[in-house]
């Protein structure tokens, strides 16, 4: 009985312990839907994601930046309009979606998929009624 034991993990730790997402993985997953991202238990931000890897990103405050996002080894960066400086990010998928760890800052929170929705970000602005 032991040895079915260990050889079941043997067999099971590899499909456990999945890696970070390769960019095809990434851009199947996530093309044609908006994902809202959590942080800590709060809310952090969304990203709609489009054909040709165009995204659109907001901080859920109504504005949003537009951009695109490229592969770098295994990493998935993102570039914004207004904001050049690439963001570089590995992505991994968990029990209840993606996780996102920011390569740039390693020791900040990791960022988690809250929602997934075919539905486009809502991108007002911020001084809708002013």
């Amino acid at each position: 009985m032991r040895y079915l034991v260990y050889a079941f993990c043997l067999f099971a730790a590899p499909a456990m312990a999945e890696g970070n997402m390769t960019p095809e993985q990434f851009d199947a997953y996530t093309r044609g839907h908006t994902f809202t991202y959590g942080s800590a238990g709060a809310p952090y931000g969304a990203e709609e994601y489009g054909e040709g890897r165009r995204v659109r990103w907001s901080f859920l405050d109504g504005r949003c930046l537009e951009g695109t996002w490229y592969a770098e080894g295994e990493l998935i960066c993102f570039v914004y309009d207004e904001e050049p400086s690439p963001q570089c990010w590995t992505f991994r998928r968990g029990g209840s979606g993606l996780i996102a760890r920011f390569a740039n800052a390693p020791e900040l929170e990791e960022l988690y998929e809250v929602e997934r929705s075919t539905q486009p970000l809502s991108c007002p602005g911020p001084d809708v009624g002013v």
